[in-house]
């Protein structure tokens, strides 16, 4: 009879652990840090497929969609903020709220965006970029070589990205006109994202919709191997990628 008592007790115990470990990690990844896992190529070479991120909960507020199951109990942001040009964030698909995209801020409610013959204006300005050379973007499965750039958006903002062409609708544009409340998101990749240019599909992200500003790369493995090759994983992490600022 004591040893029922004595493995009932246990049981208890164990269940109890088990609940307040996991009310810790939903505190944890509503209110402070959520891992996102990076499945496409569009912010090459900033992220690469099969980066795992964490994105900063906290870093511009909280809004129905930072908690589980997104309930719709009230509007806009608590406390209120706003991300910066530049900041790479994710955020949920207006179309679809249940998919989560990640981007780089381009255009903030009033700006005036366009892409012309692939070079990004912003205000009517064209944005300052220098060429760095060649880069073999493998993340549509065959190798491509593209050319990169670094970028220096206004507010002094620099950050790399990939030019494939300057030719097609993508890379002449017309005049965007961020509304108020919204933002415009563009892919690092820029030949190579479905982002704000595409008004039908993603278009101009409501401020609600951002999740937070990606901050830190915690984990990252090649997956040109099947996941179930799991032998291969050893030899596949990009360890120096592990711990790696996103910016």
């Amino acid at each position: 009879m004591a040893k029922r008592k004595q493995s009932t007790s246990t049981m208890v115990d164990n269940l109890k652990t088990i609940l307040y470990a996991a009310l810790i990690a939903v505190v944890i990844r509503t209110f402070f840090f959520e891992p996102f896992f990076i499945p496409s190529g569009s912010m090459v070479p900033t992220l690469l497929v099969g980066d795992y991120i964490f994105v900063a909960k906290y870093a511009y507020g909280y809004t129905h969609f930072s908690f589980p199951f997104s309930p719709d109990f009230f509007s806009g942001r608590i406390p209120a903020g706003m991300p910066r040009r530049g900041d790479v964030v994710v955020f949920r698909l207006p179309r679809d709220t249940s998919v989560d995209y990640v981007k780089r801020v381009i255009g903030l409610p009033g700006d005036n965006i366009q892409v012309t013959n692939g070079q990004l204006l912003v205000n009517g300005d064209q944005v300052a970029r220098m060429d760095d050379g060649n880069y073999t973007d493998d993340s549509s499965g065959e190798p491509i070589v593209v050319e990169e750039f670094t970028e220096d958006l206004p507010g002094g903002k620099d950050h790399l990205i990939l030019k494939q062409s300057s030719d097609g609708f993508m890379n002449n544009t017309p005049v965007y006109t961020v509304p108020a409340g919204h933002l415009f998101m563009m892919g690092d990749n820029r030949d190579n994202s479905l982002d704000s240019r595409v008004l039908d599909d993603v278009g101009y992200v409501p401020v609600e919709n951002v999740l937070g500003p990606a901050t830190i790369i915690f984990f990252s493995i090649d997956l040109q191997y099947p996941w179930y090759e799991i032998w291969e994983w050893p030899f596949e992490i990009r360890w120096n990628r592990l711990l790696h600022h996103v910016s």
